[in-house]
């Protein structure tokens, strides 16, 4: 998403708060005599996410029933990109965003809304815990990447991903280069079929291409060492989170949800094998992919160290020092407390 965009989500924002306060015009109105229900079911909590494998402990939550224990009415929404997710919460049409959402597009939401997002559980990776990595067809001479120099390399859609991109291939000293924006699932077959030289992408392409002998990986753990300046620090580049407006509204199911979904984590980190299976319908990974796909790390809000939020805060400043944030963002205001 290019920073013109960010436009689009002030007015985005602008409609919801439209939408509030059209909601205190209907309570006053009832407490000048319309009927008022008093009464009030548990709320139903949509829950934005992009179809890919850090998502997985929301997926087994639902699929293991952890919501349903906790009397929540959860609905999963299913989007095409990582900053769809962010603006349908924004425009109120959903109520948080699962992990796998890219934090950076979060930020960009917040950036719009101040205050809108509270992050409860982020997915971090880096050289040992892979998510993401550059490949290169199978039968390049590349073999670092200041080789890529002058190539054509694609990445996924949206600011994050362009942003890292561009950013990784100038430290690892790949000058020059033309980044061509290209959803993750088609980086495979375009560098099989050669319009393509390398890749910027996320798992589980890598699997796949070292699975149908098309591509190898040339670099894992590319944000940690080119960004964060260390291979095993932790780069948190997705996030699970709530919306302010519905913790306030919801205290009690707020804190229900997040309790289950940390459930849910923590069946993953405990049955990673099993958990699998609920990557299925959830995502295009099935097959003998499921089991060969790497799993992300997960840390919960009160998991954090001040390490870890430094090099949160690190990943962010990148964005503010390239101009995409129009202002510095403190990660920590926006971690949920609790």
């Amino acid at each position: 998403m290019k920073q013109a965009s960010l436009s689009t989500l002030n007015s985005a924002a602008l409609s919801r708060r439209k939408i509030v306060q059209a909601g205190g015009a209907a309570l006053m109105l009832g407490t000048l005599g319309a009927p008022v229900v008093h009464a009030q079911s548990a709320p139903k909590i949509r829950i934005g996410y992009w179809p890919i494998a850090a998502g997985l402990p929301f997926y087994a939550a639902i699929e293991r029933g952890y919501f349903k224990e906790a009397g929540l009415d959860v609905e999963p929404l299913r989007f095409a990109a990582a900053q769809q997710v962010m603006e349908a919460v924004l425009a109120d049409r959903s109520d948080g965003t699962a992990n796998g959402t890219g934090s950076a597009n979060i930020a960009i939401g917040e950036l719009a809304a101040p205050g809108t997002f509270k992050i409860f559980c982020a997915n971090p990776s880096n050289v040992k815990d892979v998510l993401d990595e550059v490949i290169v067809p199978v039968a390049s001479t590349a073999k670092t990447m200041a080789d890529l120099k002058g190539k054509r390399i694609g990445c996924g859609p949206g600011i994050q991903n362009i942003t890292l991109a561009k950013t990784i291939l100038e430290r690892g000293g790949a000058t020059g280069v033309t980044v061509v924006e290209l959803p993750i699932g088609q980086h495979v077959a375009a560098l099989a079929a050669g319009q393509l030289d390398g890749c910027y992408t996320l798992e589980p392409t890598g699997t796949i291409g070292r699975m149908n002998g098309t591509t190898r990986v040339l670099e894992a753990g590319v944000i940690s060492k080119y960004v964060l300046g260390d291979p095993m620090a932790p780069w948190f580049g997705g996030s699970a989170s709530l919306s302010s407006t519905f913790i306030k509204k919801n205290p009690e199911a707020a804190k229900k949800f997040i309790a289950a979904y940390g459930k849910g984590v923590d069946y993953v980190r405990k049955n990673n094998v099993e958990a699998r299976q609920y990557l299925k319908g959830y995502t295009a990974i099935e097959g003998a992919l499921t089991g060969e796909v790497p799993l992300a790390a997960y840390t919960m809000y009160n998991e954090f160290k001040p390490a870890d939020i430094a090099y949160f805060q690190k990943f962010f400043d990148l964005f503010s020092e390239k101009g995409i944030f129009s202002s510095r963002l403190i990660v920590d205001t926006m971690i949920y407390k609790g």
